[in-house]
């Protein structure tokens, strides 16, 4: 169901009128809150391994189009994509490095997404003060999903509006920095497994990190306006988790997907089915793109969802021979390997996209995430058989 909300902030958070609305499947926010919308405001895969799409479609004709040029650096930092459109990107891509984006309105600012801890939020919150918000500040954020390196840093914006699916929000609920603070607290003694999360997540700090959860939840679509920019949020999952959401600025041909899209490393299914990630990807193919802002890499030209459309097709067929031939998802992940993305990073999430396959052809497994027999215990297992 779509819903058209005016977010353009002519006034202060704390004389903003709100009105309960309740729409699509209307449920409560795990906080307990309800659905809310903002009212009038007071003052008005294949044979031959794919690579990254480094560059944009040779046949996009705009000014921005050089932003991802082959060549081009892949950095750390704010670059501005469209007028008055920023991403933020996070080299290299890999566990925790997210990207996030920022849309400049006259008088106010939307953020997608936070950023895996509070030094990494607060640090990019500065950057984009100085390139962009000195005169519009923050005033909504949307959350794409509910992983943390997207999330977490939601306390720097506490007063801001927060914004996601009702999925999303439930999901947030279930996986606070806590939970992973205290995994972290107990890496010396997970063996293997431990020093496989000091890899990839020991630099980042999720002690302290207070949840703060979406005011506003909405299913299906919701347009905003940012200024005169229209905004619309449209829902594609569940598929890399339950409540995906993708952000699309139609008049500046710009997406922001999450982590729909993953950019030169291998996407991770936590919740699926697959079905729904390709579906996903085709949603956005039907759109006119020119530079898609990925949740994990560099920018990106329409050509990445062929690659991940690919990869998709490939994981499927290749795991659903092996679970016809009764080989366990474990057994399954480690015969089928890497085949033609062994550039890509990241390839122990193969542990954990084989075991959606088999879930979506009938097999009963847990995605679990926690210590002990845990889908990081088997992908910690596949890394450290390819990197000993």
């Amino acid at each position: 169901m779509r819903r058209e909300w005016d977010l353009n902030p002519r006034c202060p958070l704390d004389t903003t009128v709100f009105e309960t609305v309740r729409f699509g499947r209307s449920r409560t926010p795990p906080d307990g809150r309800e659905h809310t919308r903002v009212g009038s405001l007071a003052h008005d895969r294949h044979s031959s391994p794919p690579t990254p799409s480094y560059a944009l479609a040779s046949t996009v004709e705009n000014r921005w189009a050089s932003v991802s040029a082959m060549g081009s650096p892949y950095e750390k930092g704010a670059v501005e994509v469209a007028d008055g459109v920023w991403a933020y990107l996070q080299p290299d891509g890999s566990w925790g490095w997210s990207n996030a984006g920022l849309v400049h309105g006259s008088a106010g600012s939307l953020l997608v997404d936070t950023l895996f801890d509070l030094k990494l939020t607060a640090e990019m919150l500065a950057e984009l003060r100085r390139v962009a918000t000195a005169d519009a500040p923050i005033t909504t954020v949307v959350n794409t999903h509910a992983n943390g390196d997207h999330c977490y840093g939601n306390s720097l914006l506490a007063e801001a509006q927060i914004i996601a699916s009702t999925a999303c929000a439930e999901e947030m609920a279930k996986s606070p920095a806590s939970e992973l603070a205290e995994m972290m607290a107990h890496t010396p003694e997970m063996g293997a497994t431990g020093r496989f999360l000091e890899r990839i997540f020991g630099v980042f700090d999720f002690e302290g990190i207070e949840p703060v959860a979406p005011s506003t939840t909405f299913d299906g679509e919701l347009e905003l306006s940012v200024g005169d920019r229209r905004v619309a949020l449209m829902e594609v999952g569940p598929a890399h988790t339950g409540g995906d959401v993708i952000v699309y600025l139609p008049d500046e041909r710009v997406v922001f997907t999450g982590d729909i899209v993953f950019h030169g490393g291998h996407p991770i299914v936590w919740a699926g089915p697959v079905a729904n990630w390709v579906d996903a990807c085709k949603r956005l193919a039907s759109l006119d793109l020119s530079v898609i802002v990925p949740g994990h890499g560099p920018l990106a030209g329409p050509s990445v969802l062929d690659d991940l459309v690919g990869y998709f097709e490939w994981l499927t067929a290749e795991a659903g021979e092996r679970f016809r031939s009764g080989l366990s998802a474990p057994e399954a992940a480690a015969d089928i390997g890497t085949g033609p993305y062994s550039g890509w990073t990241d390839a122990e999430r193969m542990a954990v996209n084989v075991r959606a396959v088999y879930r979506d052809l009938g097999a009963t497994l847990e995605m679990r995430r926690g210590s002990g027999g845990s889908v990081f215990d088997a992908m910690a297992g596949l890394y450290w058989r390819a990197n000993s």
